[in-house]
């Protein structure tokens, strides 16, 4: 099974919340940018991954549509994935303990 976790934020920045998590669970994130996610940060363990990335979809139309990776958390400017091999309620509630970012879902699979 694998554990996949939601939190948001409009509190920070991804890169302020890159910094914030970098500290809080000493990871390292590297940068990444993609067409579809734009510019987002990925930290690897063998525990699992970490992604931070904006929730508006970059997009070169223009149309000012706002398209969102996570529609369903509109509210969420800046979401934090987590994706770990079983539930780690510790790295869950180090995460709970930031301020400003939310738990808004989860999912095993």
């Amino acid at each position: 099974m694998t554990d996949h976790h939601t939190y948001g934020t409009s509190t920070h920045t991804a890169d302020e919340l890159a910094r914030l998590v970098s500290d809080r669970l000493e990871l390292v994130f590297t940068e990444r940018d993609s067409d579809y996610r734009g510019i987002y940060h990925l930290a690897s363990s063998p525990n699992g991954r970490i992604e931070i990335q904006p929730n508006p979809i970059p997009g070169d139309d223009g149309d000012g549509d706002g398209d969102l990776y996570a529609p369903e958390h509109s509210s969420a400017q800046v979401l934090l994935l987590t994706t770990t091999p079983t539930a780690d309620p510790a790295l869950h509630a180090r995460l709970g303990s930031l301020e400003g970012l939310i738990h808004l879902n989860y999912e095993t699979v």
